[in-house]
């Protein structure tokens, strides 16, 4: 080929490619991929991970920088769990030490985030039936701040919180996440925070894990591997395994959340991978990028 002409063909194939890559990113645009963030399930564990340095601590830390920059943020935790179902309305929720028993040093721990009343509001404008409902009352309670204090330290995102209606089966709790799904195009990081495993009456103050726990935990990360959310929902089916490694299901119930908020064919990458104290999992996932 004449060195003229394989410039000029070369150039072309360059402009078509520019004009495909540029449609293809128009197209991310219109169906909001190019702004959709990623999820997060974090298993919290124990209070004291907010000021400790350890192998969690430095799994959030590495996690929060690998995130794009959230417009907000929406924590589902384990800990604020209610009759009916609420998110936080206030331009600057409080720092709630709900635990008892531990050092000064973590009362002293504050998270002044502020709010994201806007946000609460459309959260509630997108669930039908006037499920949703707003809380002035709340505040950011340990198992949101205390993952969310290593992951963005600054504390300058808006935070607000989804609560858990307890009285409500899991099924209800996934199709909820499903409902929330526009969250993410957004720009709202979504953060559920309990454990896959949590039974507090069995728990040891070691670093082993109990067989049951780790066969639980290992069950869980093959079927959400698998993309089985009915097998997850329907946990208690797993018998006498799910009856001690989910007592009480406040913990499991904000994965649920987020296996509902994700799309076909998402990523899904695990990190803090280690069942500890006998019977807490520390599982944690990030589905998308």
């Amino acid at each position: 080929m004449h060195r003229r002409n394989f410039i000029k063909n070369t150039a072309l194939a360059a402009a078509a490619m520019l004009t495909i890559n540029e449609f293809e990113s128009t197209a991310r645009s219109l169906t909001g991929e190019a702004d959709r963030m990623p999820i997060l399930f974090v298993g919290h564990g124990s209070p004291m991970n907010a000021i400790e340095e350890n192998t969690f601590t430095k799994g959030w830390q590495q996690v929060g920088k690998s995130l794009p920059r959230p417009k907000a943020i929406l924590c589902i935790s384990a800990h604020w769990m209610t009759k009916g179902t609420f998110v936080t309305s206030m331009e600057r929720p409080k720092t709630i030490h709900d635990f008892y028993g531990f050092p000064k040093a973590l009362f002293d721990v504050q998270y002044p985030a502020p709010g994201a009343v806007d946000l609460a509001t459309a959260t509630i404008n997108m669930v039908p039936g006037n499920l949703v409902k707003p809380n002035h009352d709340w505040g950011l309670d340990h198992g949101c701040w205390s993952v969310l204090l290593p992951m963005f330290p600054k504390a300058d995102i808006p935070v607000y919180q989804l609560s858990l209606d307890l009285s409500k089966p899991p099924s209800f709790h996934h199709d909820l996440g499903i409902q929330l799904k526009k969250l993410r195009n957004m720009g709202v990081l979504i953060v559920g925070s309990g454990n896959i495993v949590h039974n507090l009456g069995m728990m040891e103050w070691n670093d082993d894990a109990f067989p049951w726990a780790q066969e639980f935990d290992a069950w869980a990360k093959n079927r959400i591997e698998a993309g089985d959310d009915e097998a997850l929902v329907q946990y208690e089916k797993k018998g006498k395994i799910a009856t001690l490694a989910v007592p009480t299901n406040e913990h499991y119930l904000p994965l649920l959340y987020t296996l509902g908020l994700k799309e076909k064919g998402e990523e899904i990458s695990f990190f803090n991978e280690k069942t500890t104290m006998g019977s807490i999992s520390m599982r944690s996932l990030k589905i998308g990028s």
